[in-house]
């Protein structure tokens, strides 16, 4: 009797027979691992301002009416269409019809006045109420029509429905979305294990395209050391922003992986406290402006050159103006207006750094380039948790340094008791006629005037913009080179 395997042999076909299981395991792969410096406070992009959670939720497990694409398009999402009436006020959203969460509740209207509503109640923890605050009503004619009309012409409404803290939430859910998310999404909740990582599913039951991957888990890893370890021995499939520049060389010399370098809408400041003495003056904050050195603060972070800033503004955006000479390095100069605030001698201040390798290693170059002009400025290393409560919330801080991620966001400037504490009525009107302007190029030309506002009040010491050095193995495909959102769409990725 001939076996079968002397008939492969025969037929010249034992080889192929041999590599059979590796082409099928290869097939199969269907599961991801994403590591990603920053673990989320909690699961709901609306209860907290953490980039970390649009990281992992938005896109993935929870939706809004639009999205953002790896272009910074918008995109439909949960309305599968919109018009905006001839009066620039009412806009009306044919929703998606048999979407449904993952609790198998269906989608409609009612929960979208719910989630809008929601964001502006008096106990709202949303971090962009203000995305809202135009609406003057809500309309559901039917269960697939949302009606909006807002108080006057809003030019970035619609973009800030793309946001994170406009996802659609149910009323029986909401509530436990810190740590049982329920959305819309092409993945749902499996666990948490705090400290340590974040499981996802597919949702079959979801309304959009079937996404190539069955599972999905983030792993948290603040260490840069171990991120590059894990990539390296194939631990992790990607890392979402690389907190190690200095292993970029040998990470793009390894044929195992893929690495890319980006832009980010994230505007690297050092954040000073313009509410607290001696920062309320603005000789004080010229000086600081005056000693930052800025392509040595980002080479000694990243070891190339990234986009430099002087003001509050991406340079994706074509409003965008070159302001770094506003106050060039110039010790001298800053010793100079030291002492006409009244500080010949400086001072001593804190410097609270949360845990991205961005900020703790700009944190001290700043901090050496401060003491060159006599403001001694002792380090506090913080964890993100703590970081929010204290820095964010309570303003309790002198200086610290963190990157603001969210796109076209130069107007938390103007809100009233945001962290920074600028107080500047021009500066507010300014923000106000803006958001009415709907001609773009009349927008952008106000857009310069609030940039060069920031930049000659010297509000913040205004760094560069966060690269994103993206690694992933390199038969995934699918991770974004850019963050004109810092998010991670779990549906884009699959294995070639």
């Amino acid at each position: 009797m001939t076996t079968r395997r002397e008939l492969l042999a025969g037929a010249g076909l034992l080889a192929l027979a041999a590599q059979l299981p590796v082409v099928a395991l290869a097939q199969a792969k269907d599961s991801v691992t994403i590591a990603q410096t920053l673990e989320p406070p909690t699961l709901d992009p609306t209860s907290g301002a953490a980039q970390a959670i649009r990281e992992v939720t938005l896109q993935n497990i929870f939706e809004g009416l639009v999205k953002m694409d790896r272009a910074g398009k918008l995109q439909p999402c949960l309305a599968e269409s919109w018009q905006i009436g001839d009066d620039n006020v009412t806009y009306r959203f044919k929703l998606r019809q048999g979407a449904k969460f993952h609790d198998d509740t269906p989608f409609t209207a009612e929960q979208v006045k719910f989630s809008f509503e929601r964001a502006v109640a008096p106990d709202s923890t949303n971090a962009q109420r203000q995305l809202f605050t135009p609406i003057a009503e809500i309309a559901t004619p039917d269960p697939a029509t949302v009606v909006i009309k807002l108080k006057q012409p809003t030019a970035n409404f619609l973009y800030g429905l793309a946001w994170g803290d406009a996802v659609i939430v149910a009323p029986a859910t909401a509530a436990n979305n810190k740590t049982n998310p329920v959305g819309t999404g092409p993945f749902k909740f499996v666990r948490w294990n705090r400290g340590d990582r974040l499981e996802l599913a597919r949702f079959d039951g979801y309304w959009g395209e079937k996404p190539a991957l069955a599972k999905a888990t983030f792993r948290f890893m603040s260490d840069p050391q171990a991120q590059v370890a894990a990539l390296r021995a194939g631990d992790v499939d990607a890392h979402t922003n690389l907190s190690a520049p200095e292993a970029v060389p040998q990470l793009k010399a390894d044929p195992k992986l893929k690495v890319t370098i980006g832009g980010t809408e994230g505007e690297t400041i050092l954040a000073i406290n313009n509410g607290k003495p001696p920062f309320d003056n603005l000789k004080v904050r010229q000086a600081i402006a005056h000693a930052l050195d800025r392509k040595t603060i980002a080479l000694g972070v990243y070891g190339f050159d990234v986009q430099l800033i002087g003001s509050h503004f991406s340079p994706l955006h074509p409003a965008y103006v070159d302001l770094t000479g506003t106050y060039p390095y110039d010790p001298a100069k800053a010793k100079a207006l030291l002492a006409e605030a009244g500080f010949p001698n400086g001072f001593n201040c804190t410097l609270k750094l949360p845990p991205p390798s961005y900020a703790r290693r700009s944190g001290e170059i700043v901090a050496a380039l401060l003491a060159q002009i006599g403001i001694n400025a002792a380090i506090e290393p913080l964890e993100f948790p703590q970081w929010l409560e204290r820095v964010f919330r309570n303003k309790d801080y002198d200086l610290s340094i963190i990157a603001h991620t969210e796109p076209l966001d130069i107007d938390i400037y103007a809100r009233d008791g945001y962290y920074f504490q600028y107080k500047d009525p021009e500066f507010k009107a300014l923000i106000a006629k803006i958001a009415e302007t709907l001609p773009e190029a009349e927008r952008n030309a106000l857009y310069k005037q609030a940039q060069e506002k920031l930049a000659r009040d010297a509000v913040n010491g205004f760094l560069f913009i966060l690269p994103k050095i993206t690694v992933a193995n390199a038969a995934l495909e699918g991770m974004w080179t850019d963050w004109p959102l810092p998010v991670t769409p779990l549906a884009e990725l699959r294995w070639r």
